[in-house]
């Protein structure tokens, strides 16, 4: 049964369509109606339909912002557009915005049902899709996966990077050489609810189907993740990686009812610098918790300047540890390193080398998530002391190298809690001084602190308990408020003094959000006898 939210602005043909239609004959459910287009975006927002059935023209917001704007917050969620011919070449225009059918004013509803039909075999037809497993290997992918996975070459060596170059161009992964191009690379996994990875061949094809939209791409299976680099602009990646990774997500959770954690690299200029790429979006991904979805940039959670070091995998998986892992399970994965090594001849050699590497990968970690005021007492000023793990005999090793990892784990944990506040003091900040802006987004804002709109978007709703777009309107309509009770100005002047472009606009919000008018508000309290 797919989910739809109905949105047009005349009631009397809303109700009808709602109430006439036999939904569950047609395989949906309205889980939501809206009479303008704030309110339409609001209920995507909050029911995650799988289609939005709305007018073209609705009050507040255009049809095609109203496209892009659900496109921003919900990419899976498909729209049908209601228009009368001369809105028809006007709608075509969204079309790069999941639009999935127009229907021609007026309609009677045997028409409508037919066309609704037609649109679930669409979704029908994007469901089966997402689950079909794609055989064929593509010539590419014996390029990429060496390209990602081998780290063998020399990171700044010329003469390999202008034959990567040709490599790329020949098996059509960029179309010249000459072109500038930017690669980000993202590690993709889905588990069940009960936490087991359940990540397969399969998932390379359904990732396939909504990168291809957006960007040029491959992608390859490895190691219960799926792996994907990412070819584009500058442009195209800070336009559309978002909302990729939006999509991505919300169909893992809404198609195959599992959840899903994504980590994405930085962005590099180079082929020869992929396989970095493709380990910071494996580090990227460690940090995900049990739970819900998680999705990770790499420069949300550790500082550029830190160079991810290439290590074993034994220090790799400490990494993981250190990020996401709780004290248990760090402690019994040192314990068992630790009597691993009892089964080597003259373990103690080889085992220093190891303990030597991964000490260097905690300190990297720890200085990568901490400030250094934070680390300094805990940290800095006994550093010296803590490198005396060696001394001593192989149990008293063990016990001070486990307890300057644990030390290590709680400082990374309490870094990027601390980190967290700090963002979201920027983004209150900003709104407190900037609201004013119309042009004020998510996405401008993410921009502005140098953090991922995705994961803004979720630090918002965590530290605060309210989404960035309530945050800047309470400011706002807080503000128009105080203007509106204390000063003489118009309601005109107010509306442009608090962001908004549009009066009446204005007015539906503030009338939503105090459950009066702007004008009844001020004759209230004029009449209760307050000088304004």
């Amino acid at each position: 049964m797919y989910t739809i939210v109905v949105a047009d602005d005349e009631e009397e043909l809303r109700s009808a369509i709602i109430r006439k239609m036999d939904w569950n004959s047609i395989g949906f459910q309205v889980v939501g109606e809206a009479s303008n287009g704030i309110e339409a975006l609001e209920m995507v927002e909050k029911e995650e339909p799988d289609l939005l059935l709305t007018d073209i023209r609705m009050p507040f917001l255009s049809g095609i912002e109203l496209a892009r704007q659900v496109r921003e917050i919900r990419p899976t969620t498909q729209i049908a557009f209601l228009s009368g011919y001369d809105d028809f070449s006007y709608a075509q225009q969204a079309i790069q915005y999941n639009v999935i059918s127009y229907l021609l004013k007026p309609i009677s509803m045997s028409d409508l049902t037919q066309k609704l039909l037609e649109i679930k075999d669409k979704l029908d037809h994007l469901f089966e899709e997402f689950h079909i497993l794609s055989k064929v290997l593509k010539d590419s992918q014996s390029f990429v996966v060496p390209l990602l996975l081998d780290e063998c070459w020399e990171r700044d060596n010329q003469a390999r990077e202008e034959l990567l170059l040709e490599q790329a161009v020949a098996c059509e992964l960029i179309q010249n050489s000459k072109t500038s191009y930017y690669y980000t690379v993202m590690a993709v996994k889905i588990r069940d609810h009960s936490g087991e990875n359940r990540t397969d061949m399969e998932l390379v094809h359904s990732i396939d189907i909504i990168l291809k939209k957006y960007i040029k791409h491959n992608s390859f299976y490895t190691e219960g993740r799926v792996i994907s680099l990412l070819i584009g602009t500058k442009s195209t990646f800070d336009k559309y990686l978002h909302i990729i990774v939006g999509e991505i997500m919300q169909s893992i959770e809404r198609i195959l009812g599992m959840y899903c954690d994504i980590g994405i690299s930085r962005m590099v200029e180079r082929l020869g610098y992929c396989h970095e790429a493709y380990r910071e979006a494996m580090n990227a991904l460690s940090y995900s918790l049990l739970g819900k979805s998680n999705v990770h940039y790499i420069s949300d959670e550790e500082r550029a300047d830190f160079d991810l070091s290439k290590v074993p995998d034994i220090v790799m998986e400490i990494e993981n540890l250190l990020r996401g892992g709780s004290k248990k399970e760090l402690a019994g994965y040192l314990d068992s390193m630790f009597y691993s090594f009892l089964n080597i001849k003259n373990y103690q050699i080889k085992m220093k080398l190891v303990l030597i590497q991964v000490f260097a990968s905690v300190c990297k970690t720890v200085y990568a998530v901490t400030d250094s005021d934070d680390r300094k007492e805990a940290w800095d000023d006994t550093l010296v002391d803590q490198m005396n793990f060696f001394e001593g005999t192989f149990q008293e090793t063990k016990e001070r190298f486990m307890e300057l990892c644990q030390k290590a784990r709680e400082l990374v944990s309490s870094g990027r809690k601390k980190s967290s506040e700090i963002l979201c003091d920027q983004v209150l900040y900003i709104i407190e001084k900037e609201y004013a802006n119309p042009e004020m987004s998510l996405v401008s804002v993410s921009n502005q602190i140098n953090v991922s709109p995705n994961y803004l978007s979720a630090l918002m709703k965590k530290q605060t308990g309210q989404s960035f777009v309530d945050l800047l309107t309470k400011k706002r309509l807080e503000t128009a408020k105080e203007l509106l009770l204390y000063t003489p100005m118009k309601i005109r002047e107010i509306t442009e003094k608090c962001g908004y472009n549009d009066q009446h606009y204005f007015s539906y919000c503030f009338k939503k959000f105090y459950g009066l008018s702007p004008n009844v508000l001020r004759q209230q309290n004029a009449e209760a006898g307050e000088i304004v």
